[in-house]
């Protein structure tokens, strides 16, 4: 089945250059191109696009605005490009629903690889993105309530490792390798973290760790000390199935 883009961004060159490479891939078609985000929301109502890669700094409606208003309006999913040193808004485009994240030199390859994953249903935090930015802009704002910690009481001890492995951007082939379990019992594992917590995918889970306090911001990583019953070991991917 063919995989149907649209491609937002503000600079020309920069929307043309990523949906010339996308066309190029046999499966994946650009039914859009548009230069705004509210150009980027009627595309993928009108044509029923799959996937819509958004820059999150965009006029008219910026990515992130535009990203609620696909999350919410349907199956369309959303990849979102920034540029790492330049945007203090990843957090709450975490929150607007987005499924992947890119870095505006994003290599050819994993563009393409990183459509066909959330095509698939997948959500996609690239190990760096997941260290540099989500451990940064996690930090919460002020004023903004935190979850407790009490929360992950819900999971096992494995469920909160799959938890811990997740925050720290790992593949579900490389928690399979740490947990010396299938990648299968992976994705079961993934599948109850994500039901018990309320998650819709990856993503939130990531934020859900850093939230609750599993993995601290400023600790690049590490493990929060474990409570009292549970394991601190090391483990999980995406919804369930994924």
């Amino acid at each position: 089945m063919t995989i149907r883009v649209v491609v937002a961004d503000d600079q020309e060159l920069v929307r043309s250059g990523f949906a010339m490479i996308l066309e190029a891939q046999p499966g994946i078609e650009v039914v859009a191109e548009a230069g705004d985000g509210a150009q980027a929301v009627a595309a993928v109502g009108r044509l029923g696009a799959d996937i819509a890669l958004l820059d999150i700094r965009m006029p008219v409606l910026d990515g992130i605005a535009a990203c609620r208003e696909i999350a919410a309006a349907g199956s369309c999913r959303t990849i979102m490009l920034t540029t790492f040193d330049a945007d203090e808004y990843v957090y709450e485009a975490l929150h607007a629903g987005a499924s992947g994240f890119l870095l505006k030199d994003v290599r050819r390859d994993d563009l393409v690889h990183a459509v066909r994953v959330v095509a698939a249903g997948e959500s996609l935090v690239a190990p760096s993105v997941a260290r540099r930015l989500i451990a940064e802009y996690t930090a919460r704002p002020a004023g903004r309530p935190t979850p407790s910690a009490g929360r992950l009481e819900a999971l096992t001890a494995r469920e909160r490792e799959t938890l811990l492995h997740l925050a720290r951007g790992l593949s579900n082939a490389e928690i399979a390798a740490a947990l010396v379990v299938s990648e299968h019992t992976v994705k079961t594992h993934v599948g109850n973290v994500l039901a018990k917590l309320g998650l819709r995918d990856r993503i939130q889970a990531v934020i859900c760790a850093y939230e609750t306090g599993l993995v601290a911001p400023s600790d690049g990583g590490a493990p929060a000390a474990p409570s009292p019953g549970r394991g601190s070991r090391t483990p999980a991917e995406d919804r369930p199935g994924g």
